[in-house]
C-alpha cells in the first residue's frame, strides 16, 4: 500500500462491536471508517476510497445486500466481506451472489478475520499494480494510462485526470459495452443528470482525440453506455 495504511469501510449498527472491531483493525495499522447503517455507508464509499469493505447485513435505511449491490456498481473489484448474524444457507449464497469474497457469521474470532484481511489485501495490491501498469495498442495509437499520454504519429496528447480515467474504463472492455453508470458512479462519483451531460462532454473529447485513425470509434450504446470499437492488435 505504498507506506499508506490500507483503508477500510466497516458498516456496523452494533455499536459495541463496531467500536471493538474498529479499534482491533487501528491497532493492527488499518485506517477505519465506522458508519452506523447502510445510508451512511454508501454516502462515505462516494466520498472516500477504500481499500477493502466490511458489511454487516441486518442495517437501519439500507441493509447490507443493497449496499453491497451500490458498492459493486462503483467499483466492481473492491474487496467486500460480509460480517452477519444470518447463517442460513440462502443468506450466504445470497452474499456471494452479490460478489462477497468472504462471509463471515457472527460470533467470528477477531485475528481470523485480520488474517483473511491481510491476504486479500495482499492479493489485490498485485493485481492492482499489474493493471496500474498496463498499456493499450488502440489501433494506431498508444496509450500509457500511468503517464496519462495518448500517442500517435510522433505526437503525444497529455489527457486531463478525467479524461485518463475514462479512455483507461473503455480500453479495459475494448469492444465491449462499458455501461454508462459503472463509469459516471466511478469517476464522477454518482450518475446524476449534470454528471451524466459533463461525461458526454469529456466522450467528445476523447472522439476528437482518436479521429486521425478512422478504425477506431466510441460507439454510443443508448439507454446503456459505451464501446470503444478498435482493432485487435
Amino acid at each position: 500500500m505504498d507506506g499508506k495504511k490500507p483503508k477500510i469501510l466497516l458498516c456496523e449498527d452494533d455499536q459495541n462491536l463496531g467500536s471493538v472491531l474498529k479499534n482491533y483493525l487501528e491497532l493492527n495499522d488499518f485506517d477505519v471508517t465506522l458508519e452506523r447503517d447502510g445510508r451512511l455507508g454508501l454516502a462515505a464509499f462516494q466520498r472516500e476510497k477504500f481499500d477493502l469493505c466490511l458489511l454487516d447485513i441486518m442495517m437501519p435505511h439500507m441493509d447490507g445486500f443493497t449496499l453491497a449491490e451500490e458498492i459493486r456498481d462503483i467499483d466492481p473489484d473492491i474487496p467486500l466481506f460480509f460480517l452477519s448474524a444470518k447463517t442460513m444457507k440462502e443468506d450466504i449464497i445470497q452474499g456471494y451472489k452479490l460478489g462477497a469474497d468472504d462471509y463471515i457469521t457472527k460470533p467470528f474470532d477477531s485475528e481470523v478475520l485480520l488474517m483473511k484481511i491481510k491476504a486479500i489485501l495482499k492479493r489485490n495490491e498485485e493485481t492492482t499494480r499489474e493493471a496500474e501498469n498496463k498499456e493499450f495498442d488502440l489501433g494506431g495509437y498508444h496509450f500509457n494510462p500511468k503517464l496519462r499520454e495518448l500517442s500517435h504519429a510522433g505526437k503525444t496528447q497529455t489527457l486531463s485526470p478525467k479524461e485518463n480515467e475514462l479512455l483507461k474504463m473503455l480500453s479495459e472492455h475494448m469492444n465491449d459495452l462499458l455501461p454508462r453508470e459503472q463509469a459516471l458512479k466511478k469517476i464522477w462519483g454518482s450518475d446524476t443528470y449534470f454528471n451524466g451531460r459533463s461525461m458526454d462532454v469529456y466522450i467528445a473529447k476523447l472522439r476528437k482525440y482518436l479521429k486521425e485513425d478512422e478504425k477506431i470509434e466510441i460507439v454510443n450504446i443508448h439507454g446503456n453506455g459505451f464501446r470503444l470499437v478498435a482493432p485487435v492488435v
